[in-house]
């Protein structure tokens, strides 16, 4: 089963350093990485800039990152026209277990001054992870997503 989970960190690098840890950690067998991204928002910025972690495995496509991005942070930015496709696609994330419960904590956690890494994994030992990321200080925000859930994703946002 994966398991896509959002590590927020407290200043706008946090999430940047951690790509070499989740390497590290996946050779020691503690996660399994199917594919990430980073979220870096100085606290100067209007909106955040985003990353897709490239050298783990990206399992899906920039599409899913992008949209689920779009959901997050740069929703009030649209049009209607726009908004109107980000709805609707917002239900094909409710499908997939991406639910307005998990789109509001990451909204009201991942501010001006954070950082986050998206994360989506299996098999991962989460105490062992947490104490791997650099600084000690990673809030966990999480959103289970099981065997059914994993293939709807993978079949709306794959290619």
């Amino acid at each position: 089963m994966a398991t896509l989970t959002v590590w927020k960190f407290d200043a706008p690098e946090g999430a940047g350093t951690v790509e070499d840890t989740l390497l590290q950690l996946q050779k020691q067998q503690l996660i399994k990485v199917i594919d990430a991204a980073t979220v870096s928002w100085p606290a100067e910025a209007n909106k955040p800039k985003t990353k897709q972690l490239y050298n783990l495995t990206g399992a899906l496509s920039g599409t899913f990152w992008g949209m689920l991005f779009g959901l997050l942070f740069f929703m009030p930015l649209l049009g209607a026209a726009v908004g109107a496709a980000a709805c609707a696609l917002g239900g094909k994330m409710a499908d997939v277990g991406i639910d307005d419960d998990f789109i509001d904590s990451v909204k009201s956690k991942v501010t001006p001054g954070s950082s986050a890494l998206f994360l989506l994994s299996a098999d991962a030992v989460v105490d062992r992870v947490k104490d791997a990321f650099p600084n000690g200080h990673a809030e966990l925000i999480q959103s289970n997503l099981d065997t059914e859930k994993e293939a709807k994703l993978r079949e709306v946002f794959a290619g």
